[in-house]
């Protein structure tokens, strides 16, 4: 991800076999699952990296239950989602929440929010399972300066998936909302089977990516320009034989899919390079309106092996720009009272007067709040 490549990992297998648990674990340090053992690598490796380069992270997180997509970051979580394709960057989410962040302890947030809302139930094979498909991506967009003395922006994507598990009626039990999630479950997972069998089927010249949300969505993940890997999660019951065997099947298929991953390097709709112009231009703004020079390089995304930003900076014109407006405010009180007390001047003469040094007082605090304004939104994007 780091260079720039796409990576896939995602959990397959009959319900009850701890695909979930593998993803994620549990909150305490020996225990962690996939994801949160990515983000410790991802920021690690960051903290590690000594040259001059700038990152912005991203995360989202989504499920898939009963064919439609949910943003499990929204406010929202159950409203519907639509899938929409660009020719330039492939499938996506129409209106899904990318959350920047700036620490492990920031996306792990991410992800525990997201697990909040995900869609779970009892059954007889588990007392807490998924009864969705999740995905949780995290983006990054690298960004420093080439041999040929220009900034080149790479950008790499992860996503880890947590399938729902395939079930079987008679043994999970389930009846009326649980038995059509099931259904819905089944078939999209066998239409996940059926892209896994047809991409490495040499004779097949259609590959049904379009039969199922997962497809589509995991398109790029399956014979696409991503590295992925494929958790096979089995039970140890003979019980479950049946299960076990046919989920060994389908990773054995798997491996012998061939991907294409490349580079992506300088996609048009690098999210970092709008926050780079956009600092610029606030930092441009600031400067004008408050005679603050900013040095250059500072308000970066994540630059070397820290977050630099303008917090101490900010702090102290934020003071300077309270004090002023106090300044601005006694200023008007004294100007107010010398003209109250000047005598031979009319009662209209002075209330003009007076209504003159406070609108002028009102415009010097509506320019001061501008300022307040801009460094808030600067901000936001450092």
């Amino acid at each position: 991800m780091l260079e720039g490549y796409n990576g896939t990992i995602f959990a397959y297998g009959q319900t009850g076999t701890g695909k979930t648990h593998t993803m994620e674990g549990f909150d305490t340090k020996d225990n962690m699952g996939i994801m949160p053992r990515s983000f410790e690598t991802i920021f690690n490796s960051i903290e590690c990296d000594n040259l001059k380069k700038q990152y912005l992270i991203r995360a989202s997180y989504l499920e898939i239950y009963m064919e439609e997509i949910r943003d499990l970051l929204s406010k929202n979580p159950k409203q519907k989602l639509e899938l929409k394709e660009k020719p330039e960057s492939g499938v996506y989410v129409k209106d899904l929440i990318s959350s920047v962040v700036n620490s492990e302890k920031g996306i792990r947030d991410v992800m525990l929010i997201g697990r909040k809302n995900r869609a779970t139930a009892e059954t007889k094979m588990n007392t807490r399972s998924s009864r969705s498909h999740s995905i949780f991506t995290i983006t990054i967009e690298t960004s420093e300066i080439g041999v040929d003395g220009k900034n080149h922006i790479r950008v790499g994507k992860l996503n880890m998936v947590d399938l729902a598990g395939s079930e079987r009626q008679s043994k999970t039990g389930s009846t009326g909302e649980r038995l059509e999630e099931a259904i819905k479950i089944n078939l999209s997972l066998s239409t996940l089977c059926h892209v896994i069998s047809t991409l490495v089927d040499p004779k097949s010249q259609h590959v049904p990516y379009r039969n199922s949300k997962l497809t589509r969505l995991l398109q790029d993940s399956l014979g696409g320009n991503t590295k992925t890997v494929m958790v096979a999660n089995i039970g140890p019951a003979d019980y479950n034989f049946d299960e076990s065997l046919s989920t060994l099947r389908y990773a054995s298929r798997a491996k012998h899919i061939t991907n294409k991953p490349q580079i992506n390097e300088d996609p048009k709709d690098a999210m970092l390079r709008e926050f780079q112009e956009e600092i610029t231009r606030l930092k441009q703004q600031l400067e004008e309106q408050s005679g603050i020079e900013f040095k250059k390089g500072e308000g970066g995304i994540y630059k070397k092996v820290q977050y630099v930003n303008l917090e101490d900076q900010m702090k102290e014109l934020e003071g300077q720009l309270e004090e002023e407006k106090q300044e601005i405010q006694k200023k008007m009180e004294k100007e107010r009272r010398k003209i109250e007390e000047q005598i031979g001047l009319e009662e209209q003469q002075k209330k003009d007067i007076i209504d003159n040094i406070h609108k002028k007082a009102q415009e010097e605090k509506k320019a001061k709040e501008n300022q307040k304004k801009l460094m808030k939104r600067l901000k936001g994007k450092t």
